[in-house]
Parts: C-alpha cells; structure tokens; sequence
C-alpha cells in the first residue's frame, strides 16, 4: 500500500512544481545531445540539507563518479558557491580534477588509493581514506619527499563488509598512522549498509553503536579528528548520524536515495525536505519516416507495427548511456508529450513513436531524463523499468555528452 501512495507523490516522481520550464530549441543548435545542469535547483538541494545541519557541522558534496553523471567540474563550482565546505571523490584523478578549479575546498579521497599513486596524492594536497598498511607505507615517504603532511581518515568497518578496518584492529592501525612520519591522522568514516533499503533501522544502530566506539577511541588521541558517517539518506533519516560532517551525494542531486527512505521521512514528519532534480538530459530528432503497419522495427525484429506509425530515429544509444533495458517500454518527452521506445536501443541510435504528436519536425528537441512542459521522465521511473536504482541511470550517462548549467529560466549560464 505505501508503494502504491509513493509512487503518486511528486517528491519521489520528482514533478513537484508543475511550472512549465521553457528552454529554446536552439540552446545550443550545434549539439545533437547534451545535458543541462540547473544551477538553481542543486544550490536549493544542498540549502535543504544544510537547514538540516547544526552550525558547526560540515557539508562535503560528493562529486565522484563525474558527479553522479552531472559533470564534476560544473558541479563542484556550483557546490562551492553554494556553500558546501568540501568534497568528496572516489579517485585520485577526481581529486585533482577538483583541485585544478582551485576553490579553496578540502578534497577527501573516499576509494584506494594505489600505492604508486602516493606522489599523486601527495602533490595534489587530498585528504586520504586509509585503511590498510600498504596505503600508509607508499603514503609516509611521499610526504617527507614533498615536505608536506598527509591528512588520513580512517575507514572503521561496522557491518558493511567493504572498505574498512575491525573495530578490534583500529588502536593498532592509529599507532601505524601515528608512527609514520608525514601521515596525521585528520577523522574516522563509516558507511552504512542498509540505511536505503528499509524503513527498520536497526541493522544502522548496531553499526553506530560501532561507529561511535571507533570515534570515541579516535577522538582521545585526536580531539579534533572529524566523524563522519552520514550520507544522503542518513541525514534525511536519522539526526544521530550528523556528527561533525555529512556527505550529501545523491540528494544534492535532487533524487532521494530510495523510496524507503522518502517513506521513513513521512513516517517520521520528516518529509518536508524538498528535493529538486538537477539534470535534464536532451536529444534532437534525426529522423521522421512513415512506417505502415505490420514493420518491424530495429534490430532482432522485436517489435512490429499494429498501425501507420510515424517514426522518430533519436541519435542516442546505449553507447551514451541510455540503458538497453529501456528497449521497448522506455519513454521520451516530445512536445510535451510521452513517445514510446519502439524495438531495441542501438549502441547510438533509438526510435520512438511520434504519430500521435502532432507538429513533430526533424531536430526538434527531446528530453530523455527530465521535465518538458509539464510532464517528467523521472531517474526512479527509468530505475524502475530497468530494475536498478536513480544512481546507475545517472553515473552512467557518458562523460562525452556535454554539460551545459542552466538557470531557473533555462539560460545557459558560465560559473566560473
């Protein structure tokens, strides 16, 4: 029953305010697809956490994984205007990329960090995630090199079974970290296992039981090491994990980590967060064709013509992202309206039903992930037709299709 009352809320369908948003068809008349970031709506989302926040705790926007499919330099800009006070990334090549805007931020590595990557690290200025002692022995001699310190934020494992060290080994690993020269040991991180995937979270507890354990040992060594251990959903869901920082990944992006956790915060009153999607991705029709009835349509003859069908050849495919599973009961947005995917996605070509689109004209835009008019192709409808969740749909867009920030208004705007 709450899944059936979920999906008609616009919180998780992410429709919202029904304002149409006019965007020119000639944005950019030279791209045939491209992604629209709106500035707006991401500094809304990370104002949204940040009233969720006591003074004194800090926000770090995570950005790895090229932003979630939005784009990390455009982002992190963004996000540094808004007021977020670091960044997370997953690699050292995501690291640097941030480090290279110069915003002044600190930039903590959350993945490995490779042994022959120390240097890397070290020049770059990144905060490191550790956890094992290969880390600490390529990372210690880099440091004297430079002449510079390493901050280290050690990863405790408390029931996720991923990165991390056990509670049992973290006094010896803190004396490896302290006795090494060049390494400071700068905050203690965990990550949750289940904390978007039921409404019960009690499995959470038990790993903030832990959690706090690790960080209370951490913190008689290091009064001011930082903890931290919530993420999007975390924040929205339990206050006891905010401590002293929070990492707001896919939240900032206007998606809520799951419905689980928009029903625990309606179950909790806590629902008033208001999340805006930020991206919209877009295409131009290639082509319209006559097709009549009885066709078959694409690759492997999946599906045939019950009717004269009026074609539109999309130049989009799963090459750029747009996932093969939509073949044949995905969805794009022409003129406002819905259009259906007819037989199987190409690796840079798909097509759709526009017969009953009326004033349908070749390179006229069309929005695959996000709003026209008042309709909305939303991450979590995708996600659910293709079984995975709003974080795969995203991340998986390729980096090749540009990123353009847009306004509230649709323009086309510089951050810098």
């Amino acid at each position: 029953m709450f899944r059936d009352v979920l999906e008609t809320l616009p919180y998780w369908r992410g429709i919202g305010d029904p304002i149409e948003r006019h965007v020119s068809d000639d944005i950019r008349p030279d791209l045939l697809s491209w992604i629209e970031i709106d500035e707006d709506a991401l500094a809304s989302n990370l104002a949204s956490f940040r009233r969720r926040l006591k003074p004194g705790v800090d926000l770090q926007a995570v950005v790895k994984s090229n932003a979630y499919g939005h784009g990390i330099e455009p982002v992190a800009r963004i996000a540094a205007r808004a007021g977020a006070d670091a960044f997370g990334v997953h690699t050292v090549d995501e690291a640097e990329a941030v480090e290279k805007l110069g915003l002044a931020k600190p930039v903590l590595i959350l993945g490995y960090v490779g042994a022959a990557q120390a240097e890397r690290v070290v020049a770059c200025g990144a905060e490191v995630t550790v956890y094992n002692d290969v880390t600490i022995e390529a990372l210690s001699p880099a440091a004297i090199t430079a002449g510079r310190s390493v901050l280290c934020h050690v990863k405790l494992e408390t029931g996720v079974h991923r990165q991390g060290i056990p509670i049992e080994d973290l006094s010896a690993f803190l004396d490896r970290i302290e006795s090494s020269p060049g390494l400071k040991v700068a905050g203690i991180s965990t990550h949750f296992a289940n904390i978007e995937d039921t409404t019960d979270h009690s499995y959470a507890n038990r790993q903030l039981t832990v959690f706090r354990e690790g960080a209370a040992l951490v913190r008689a060594r290091v009064p001011a090491a930082v903890r931290h251990c919530a993420c999007s959903a975390a924040a929205l869901t339990m206050p006891d994990t905010l401590f002293d920082m929070v990492r707001v990944g896919i939240g900032m992006y206007g998606l809520w980590p799951s419905k689980e956790t928009l029903l625990s915060c309606l179950l909790e009153g806590k629902g008033e967060t208001p999340l805006r999607p930020v991206m919209t991705w877009k295409t131009r029709i290639a082509q319209l064709k006559a097709v009549p009835t009885g066709a078959h349509i694409g690759y492997g003859c999946t599906y045939r013509t019950t009717h004269p069908t009026r074609l539109a050849v999309l130049p989009i495919g799963y090459a750029d992202g747009y996932d093969r599973r939509l073949s044949g009961i995905g969805t794009v947005l022409i003129g406002g309206r819905r259009a259906p995917v007819l037989g199987r996605i190409c690796m840079n070509l798909l097509m759709v039903d526009a017969t009953d689109i009326e004033g349908a004209q070749i390179e006229n835009e069309v929005v695959l992930l996000g709003r026209q008019g008042v309709e909305e192709i939303a991450a979590a409808q995708m996600a659910s037709l293709c079984n995975t969740i709003s974080y795969e749909i995203v991340s998986r867009i390729a980096t090749h299709i540009p990123r353009l920030v847009v306004d509230g208004a649709g323009r086309i705007r510089k951050i810098a």
